[in-house]
């Protein structure tokens, strides 16, 4: 197995120590933290302050009118805020699938906005384009010859 020349298991074992695998693990498991230690949360010290967006005493929907939010929301996962009126994550399997088609949809919300900004800055740099601002795209559609998509009539038409 071939190690990476920064890593700490490369370099104790390079040290020629005997047991450099089991340091090297003992120092990466060490080093090591959960999301929850890295907010200051859940750890080792529990005197620090804690973090106003994960843990119990995280910052609600409605503040100090928010009352108690329901068991299931603990305050692990970014964005909870203690609001779950129709109940979507009281399953644990729900809430997973909830939390994946979000990051799905997130993703596409980029990369429509990436849509929108793309054409301004073609146009702004010379490439011919008839309306690059997205909002004034899809008037194009009640000139005259309606609108080509991809600059061929043959491919998509519309009128």
């Amino acid at each position: 197995m071939m190690l990476a020349k920064n890593t700490i298991q490369a370099k104790l074992t390079k040290k020629g120590t005997q047991s450099g695998t089991q340091q090297a693990k003992k120092a990466v498991s060490s080093a090591r933290k959960t999301i929850r230690e890295r907010a200051g949360w859940y750890g080792q010290n529990t005197e620090q302050k804690l973090s106003p967006w994960y843990g119990p005493e995280r910052n609600k929907f409605l503040g100090p009118l928010s009352g108690e939010p329901p068991s299931y929301l603990t305050g692990e996962f970014p964005g909870d805020y203690g609001w779950d009126t129709a109940g979507l994550s009281a399953d644990p399997e729900s809430f997973r699938r909830n939390r994946e088609l979000e990051l799905i949809h997130a993703r596409w919300a980029m990369l429509g906005a990436l849509g929108c900004v793309t054409p301004e800055l073609l146009a702004a740099n010379g490439t011919p384009i008839a309306e690059p601002v997205w909002f004034k795209a899809g008037a194009q559609i009640f000139q005259d010859g309606g609108l080509n998509y991809l600059g061929d009539s043959r491919l998509i038409h519309a009128q």
